[in-house]
């Protein structure tokens, strides 16, 4: 696997842990301040042990580490409401 996809699936899997967290207050208040977060999506054992990996060499001293697993994504839709279309016609 490529930096580059790595990079854009940590992106991925960063953004909707924060909306998570966003939504699970309850889930972020057992994360100890200053631990490092380690995403493991299950489906995807590479980018698992990859970031298990960059987390080994970039703990600090002394620092708690918090591995989130990750069962699965859902299929990412549309959060827009009442939505309409406007044509305008061509000019002439």
């Amino acid at each position: 696997m490529t930096e580059e996809e790595v990079f854009a699936k940590n992106l991925i899997l960063s953004t909707e842990f924060d909306r998570y967290i966003l939504e699970h207050p309850d889930f972020a208040e057992k994360i100890p301040l200053n631990a490092q977060i380690v995403l493991l999506p299950e489906n995807d054992k590479e980018l698992c042990r990859i970031n298990m990996e960059i987390a080994e060499r970039q703990r600090e001293e002394g620092q708690q580490v918090v591995y989130i697993h990750i069962g699965q994504i859902a299929p990412q839709i549309s959060r827009l409401t009442d939505v309409s279309l406007e044509l305008k016609p061509a000019c002439e």
